[in-house]
């Protein structure tokens, strides 16, 4: 996580043991933690919830409106993510109601649909540009599902009671048709997330989101190498601070990566007459 003068870490893992670790060392460090809750929450999961609440962290990142009402009735401050869809003023401020800190935008929005939103939720009465959170690096997620690969590929089991976990002990990556091979993983609840193996950056979108009034900024990682993590986190740092340009960022990002960034859905408009 970076944002101007705060550090905060978000932290998912598959293996819910992890996560008392993980708080223990970021505050150590002088970091504040969030724990990420499972995208999909049904009725015979809420022990997921009561074990996230135990390990003590400073929020939770809630993914469903199941874990936003759990979590604040346990006086645990949240921060709504990505699949809770914001995209536009309305739902912003439903869920700022519904006790949100702040939201993040939805990746269902393009560039001019998140700039859109950010001018949307500055005219709002109830809402303000420092509500939303943008994520500016990430693998975005292709597809969720319950079906779990590592227990039906990897395991004599059937289910989670008796896979074994080899989600665990594996890495499995699908390459697709031009041989990118993308990041599968699984949550605590068994559920499986494709990763698109080319990170997405809003580098270049950056600096007019500060002018509009976006002062949080999320890097959300995989499993890049401790060096690239650092470099890709310095970029930001520089960007955010004024020191280096979007273009420069850009610049820096298609080095450090393994396989390079895209601008994905936030790559600027062009001009349809344009000669490329």
């Amino acid at each position: 996580m970076l944002e101007l003068g705060e550090r905060r870490v978000y932290a998912d893992f598959a293996d819910i043991r992890q996560y008392h670790e993980a708080v223990a060392r970021c505050h150590a460090a002088g970091a504040t933690i969030h724990l990420a809750t499972p995208r999909i929450q049904k009725p015979d999961e809420l022990g997921i919830f009561r074990l996230l609440a135990r390990q003590t962290p400073d929020g939770v990142l809630v993914r469903n409106y199941a874990g936003l009402r759990f979590f604040r009735e346990q006086g645990l401050p949240v921060v709504g993510d990505f699949s809770l869809n914001v995209t536009n003023e309305r739902s912003s401020a439903f869920f700022a109601a519904a006790g949100c800190e702040r939201v993040t935008a939805s990746y269902d929005l393009n560039r001019e649909q998140l700039a859109g939103l950010v001018t949307a939720v500055s005219a709002g009465s109830d809402s303000h540009p420092r509500r939303l959170e943008v994520v500016v690096h990430q693998h975005m997620p292709m597809f969720h599902m319950e079906h779990c690969v590592f227990c039906a590929v990897l395991s004599p089991g059937t289910n989670k009671t008796n896979c074994g976990r080899p989600c665990d002990d594996h890495v499995v990556r699908l390459r697709d048709r031009v041989g990118a091979e993308h990041l599968l993983t699984a949550d605590v609840g068994c559920r499986n997330t494709l990763f698109n193996a080319v990170p997405q950056s809003a580098a270049e979108a950056v600096p007019g989101l500060m002018v509009a009034g976006v002062r949080h900024f999320r890097i959300e990682l995989l499993d890049e190498p401790a060096a690239e993590i650092e470099r890709v986190i310095r970029c930001y740092r520089d960007l955010l601070a004024g020191r280096v340009s979007a273009h420069e960022v850009w610049r820096m990002l298609q080095a450090v990566n393994r396989v390079g960034v895209t601008r994905g859905t936030l790559e600027a408009r062009r001009d349809p007459l344009a000669i490329l």
